[in-house]
């Protein structure tokens, strides 16, 4: 079993020393909490709605940025997944760091862009699975619009993932609402795995987003979750034991390979 923790976060727009060092004070609450792991939304390090700016705050994967998650991975001995601006040549990727203490940082690059504010500011990235092991789990990893197609998620799932975890930047409407109090339950239980999806808190002066952060079971019930849009650091028990039943019970991954 692993304790995870989500932050629900409001990022300081182009101010990415302000993010990081809110991300170091979650850690340190998540740490206090018995979490392994804490989650930051989608580009949470130069605020989603930096625009142009995103550009210039873009920084290589072993850049400043990516360092310094590393070191308050290091001071509060918890794993982080952040969401930032990847910069690989002329290239502009919308990335995620997982960081482990000293460990070497893997990056996922987000493959599915989500409408023309997007396009403009990054390069897709080719579909991939990106893996991780932490606390004897294997963790997916995927950005906002990636698990709104179910082949991403059920390629991870393939792949031996336990839990998929989601940093987004969900706005606020009906269909924000519909994906995340509907959408990823069924994406946990179609796989018959865990699903983490943390979004953003309150509005940037471009966009409002519709935070309800959650965390979803095999079973497809919630075993955590933000009700609202207001900033907040929610926690899960992670133990795929305890859902025994459900993924006996629903083998979808099972009887795919036998159709």
């Amino acid at each position: 079993m692993m304790r995870i923790a989500a932050l629900q976060m409001q990022s300081v727009t182009s101010d990415v020393q302000a993010n990081l060092a809110r991300i170091e004070r979650a850690a340190t609450n998540a740490a206090k909490g018995g979490a392994e792991l804490l989650i930051a939304p989608e580009l949470c390090l130069p605020g989603y709605g930096a625009g142009d700016a995103i550009t210039a705050l873009a920084e290589p994967a072993n850049g400043a940025q990516v360092k310094t998650l590393q070191a308050i991975s290091m001071a509060t001995g918890i794993a982080i997944i952040a969401g930032f601006a990847e910069r690989d040549g002329a290239d502009v990727y919308n990335s995620a760091a997982f960081v482990n203490g000293s460990a070497q940082p893997s990056i996922y690059r987000k493959s599915h862009l989500y409408g023309d504010y997007e396009r403009f500011l990054f390069k897709p990235a080719r579909p991939a699975n990106c893996l991780v092991e932490l606390g004897g789990l294997k963790l997916g990893m995927l950005i906002c619009y990636d698990v709104e197609f179910p082949e991403n998620v059920r390629r991870l799932a393939l792949g031996g993932a336990d839990i998929v975890l989601v940093p987004t930047a969900l706005p606020a409407g009906p269909s924000g609402t519909f994906i995340a109090t509907h959408m990823i339950q069924v994406r946990a239980f179609e796989n018959q795995i865990f699903v983490a999806y943390v979004n953003h808190a309150g509005a940037d002066g471009r966009f409002t987003f519709a935070g309800l952060s959650r965390i979803a079971a095999p079973d497809g019930r919630l075993i955590a979750a933000c009700d609202d849009d207001t900033e907040q650091l929610i926690f899960a028990d992670i133990d795929p034991a305890a859902f025994a039943a459900s993924i006996n019970g629903n083998p979808y991954l099972k009887d795919l390979g036998s159709a």
